[in-house]
């Protein structure tokens, strides 16, 4: 059984041509002449990409019921990275090309958001900000400032960031894992 155009709203989970979208932006337009439709902008869960699509009022659309669960990291094997399910402590065992980019930000024990469908993840989310020990950089130099005040630094999970002159090796810094930009330096 599908849902009617009216049902629609951000966040809202459904299913096109078989691949599992949500909902970002929707708006429903009732013309003074003709049916009433809903445009939409959707992001695809599996590779994030926006596909804007109308649905006209006599459509039914299925809903695809997506499970959020809390996962911790706890290793990795070549390609296959293992965490484990926060509720019933189950090992789950997540592709590289899964998690994409999102590798270089992985540490011990780190939380995450998975997102599945029919037991198929299909997304892992990172928390949007966390806090990482430098383990190699160069020393600023005072006064050095041809480089705009930045120099790289490589985090305890392997990934380089800019980071500002001050900054030193053993020094905690927080990163956003969605830009990988340096946020702050932390106590």
């Amino acid at each position: 059984m599908g849902i009617s155009i009216n049902e629609i709203k951000s966040g809202l989970t459904i299913l096109v041509d078989g691949i599992v979208y949500m909902v970002v932006e929707f708006q429903h337009v009732k013309p003074g002449k003709g049916a009433a439709f809903t445009r939409t902008k959707l992001r695809n869960l599996k590779n994030s990409l926006i596909l804007e699509r109308t649905f006209r009022g006599d459509e039914k659309i299925e809903e695809a019921y997506v499970e959020e669960r809390k996962l911790q990291f706890l290793y990795s094997t070549g390609e296959i990275y293992n965490f484990m399910d926060q509720e019933n402590f189950e090992e789950i065992a997540i592709s590289k090309d899964i998690l994409g980019d999102k590798i270089k930000f992985l540490k011990d024990n780190i939380e995450v958001a998975s997102y599945s469908y029919k037991d198929d993840i299909l997304n892992v989310n990172l928390p949007n900000f966390v806090q990482y020990t430098i383990t190699h950089t160069e020393p600023g130099i005072k006064g050095d400032t041809a480089k705009s005040g930045t120099k790289p630094a490589q985090i305890e999970s392997g990934a380089v960031v800019q980071v500002p002159l001050f900054i030193n090796i053993g020094d905690r810094i927080k990163v956003d894992t969605r830009s990988g930009e340096y946020v702050e330096r932390v106590q």
